[in-house]
């Protein structure tokens, strides 16, 4: 009989064994003698959803935007599925799915409109393109606001709108910026839920300063403060940094954060 200790060593030994899907390398970005984000440097493997937090201005956007492709890093390198994003960014991008924290809407379109358009801009035949919008428009629930205009839409059906170009194309990785801001309880809920099936095929990096968000969806956490990493491991781990609760782990690890 397998003792539980060595089922632990088990379960770690095969996510050691799962490729590298998201992996910062020294990343570093500066603006003139501010740094953003200082040698950041963590991976996460095939089929882990990892919590990224920090406190506002900590340097997870700046990360994260790095980490796509969307900004180039001052120092470091930033790689998606193997693919560096500055050297290689078009082949990276089709593994990727990306939800900025302020999403790519056009608020002009309807749901409908959009996802045609991003459909079209990322290549996919009429076939696949008619099973993938059905699949993001049920996923997201949006059936009830496909032909409204964007602009008429709540901030959390844009944010639900701008969840459903991420996963378009199917891609295998997701980074995701706040995507619960601005949603009720019940949109949260279901948000989890999303996440939660979806990092059984996918890998997931999921900024979020809902502390919660990371006990429900989180297998990790990474942190950084003031631009740097300063833990990376569980969620019990995390706990283990303050007295009782993750909010005193998260207070130990950032004191002296304007937050």
């Amino acid at each position: 009989m397998t003792s539980p200790a060595e089922s632990k060593t088990d379960e770690s030994r095969a996510g050691e064994s799962r490729r590298p899907m998201i992996e910062a390398v020294g990343l570093s970005k500066f603006y003139g003698p501010f740094a953003a984000a200082r040698e950041v440097d963590f991976s996460v493997r095939e089929g882990e959803l990892v919590a990224f937090l920090g406190p506002n201005g900590a340097g997870k956007s700046t990360t994260m935007k790095m980490l796509t492709g969307y900004i180039a890093p001052s120092e470091g390198e930033a790689r998606i599925a193997g693919h560096n994003m500055m050297e290689d960014r078009i082949e990276g991008s089709k593994h990727l799915g990306y939800l900025p924290e302020s999403g790519p809407l056009y608020y002009e379109m309807t749901p409908m409109g959009m996802l045609n358009f991003f459909a079209d801009a990322r290549g996919l035949s009429k076939t696949v393109k008619k099973d993938r919008i059905d699949a993001v428009i049920d996923i997201c629930d949006l059936s009830s606001v496909v032909y409204k205009p964007i602009s008429k839409l709540s901030k959390g059906f844009k944010q639900r709108v701008g969840m459903s170009q991420a996963l378009l194309h199917e891609p295998d990785v997701l980074i995701m910026d706040e995507p619960t801001a601005g949603l009720d309880p019940n949109q949260v809920r279901g948000v989890r839920k999303t996440m939660r099936k979806l990092s059984e095929t996918k890998t997931i990096l999921l900024s979020t300063h809902i502390l919660q968000e990371v006990e429900a969806m989180a297998s990790r956490v990474v942190m950084i403060n003031e631009g740097r990493l300063v833990y990376d491991g569980d969620v019990a781990g995390l706990r283990q940094k303050g007295d009782v609760t993750l909010d005193d782990a998260f207070h130990t690890l950032t004191k002296g954060a304007h937050i």
